[in-house]
């Protein structure tokens, strides 16, 4: 059936500036670095694709390894955008990224040149499209002189094959230096994607006040914490999630102190009418700095609950006392190594 977007997609979630440019995003982007690959059937993820676009949420956020195998995230994203989301091109944010690892060999991945430039030009052929709107730098890397990394991202926009570009999990410090080099290229960088929840505070170190003084935006990624902050976790393992799979979230990291942070954290978001989940994703978007959060999505469900925490970032002073108690470090952040840099 020929999908037609809802009419009133742009009234039910809130928009925020990037940074100092002229892009707005969704308070909720989408994800699809899990359930989108070869390996979870198409049509349900079509369903999400569709549903979150009839919820305004106008962000589709890939890289160049999401799914299983790698690079069928973006394939399968292209036959669905080719199949449905062609009309609406001009309405969606695209971004990719390169920068973890994507083909064997020395130029598969880290941040050089030639790696970042053909990864692009496989991220868009496997999508199918001329440019993407927003191309990252996955991580830092230590090895490469920053200059060539940054130069490959200012060469993707001037080449019209990106319109933006961006970095993800870089140091206050390096995003500092990286902000000042592409400024000079006469590319800024658009916005900075770190993770950070309730339990990686990490941005709140620096990071955060180096966005705002550059006019950088921030899109924070794993805002659930891999899933712990789903509430999902208070009462066991459930088969098929993350922590069963081992994939990107090992049991040692339930531990019962996490746990019970969690449980606590569940109390104060249903005295406010919240899914754990939602009082999470609201409680990352009370800094205005924090310009969207992104999110995955398993089923439609799913991605509605998670949507619904949007206009929702205001909290009394009480309530952020109470959740500062709980929301702390948990040893969730895997992307440490390149933040630490």
């Amino acid at each position: 059936m020929t999908y037609i977007a809802a009419a009133d997609r742009y009234e039910s979630i809130p928009y925020r500036r990037c940074g100092r440019s002229g892009i707005d995003l969704p308070e909720v982007s989408l994800g699809l670095w899990h359930n989108f690959g070869d390996d979870r059937p198409l049509e349900n993820s079509r369903a999400i694709l569709r549903r979150a676009f009839d919820l305004g949420v106008t962000h589709f956020d890939l890289a160049n390894n999401y799914g299983v195998p790698y690079g069928s995230a973006e394939k399968n994203f292209g036959r669905i955008l080719r199949e449905d989301f062609r009309p609406y091109r001009d309405e969606l944010i695209i971004s990719t990224k390169a920068g973890y690892d994507m083909w064997p060999g020395p130029y598969g991945e880290w941040g050089s040149r030639k790696y970042l430039l053909a990864s692009l030009d496989q991220s868009l052929q496997r999508m199918g499209l001329e440019y993407v709107d927003i191309f990252y730098s996955h991580r830092f890397d230590p090895k490469t002189p920053m200059q060539e990394t940054l130069g490959a991202l200012d060469t993707a926009v001037k080449s019209g094959k990106a319109l933006y570009a961006g970095i993800s999990s870089y140091s206050a410090e390096r995003t500092a230096e990286a902000a000042g080099i592409m400024r000079r290229m006469g590319t800024p960088i658009l916005i900075h994607q770190p993770s950070y929840s309730m339990l990686n505070r990490w941005i709140e170190g620096g990071l955060l006040e180096v966005l705002g003084q550059e006019g950088i935006g921030c899109i924070a990624f794993s805002p659930l914490a891999q899933g712990v902050l789903s509430g999902k976790y208070d009462n066991g393992i459930p088969e098929g999630s993350r922590a069963s799979r081992h994939t990107s979230l090992d049991t040692s990291q339930l531990s019962d102190a996490t746990l019970s942070h969690v449980r606590a954290l569940g109390e104060i978001a249903r005295a406010r009418g919240q899914s754990t989940a939602q009082l999470a994703l609201s409680w990352a978007l009370r800094d205005e700095r924090v310009t969207s959060v992104l999110i995955g999505a398993s089923s439609v469900a799913q991605l509605e609950e998670n949507v619904a925490a949007a206009g929702h970032s205001s909290f009394t002073a009480d309530e952020l006392a109470a959740i500062d108690r709980d929301a702390v470090e948990a040893g969730i952040n895997i992307w440490a190594a390149s933040s630490d840099n």
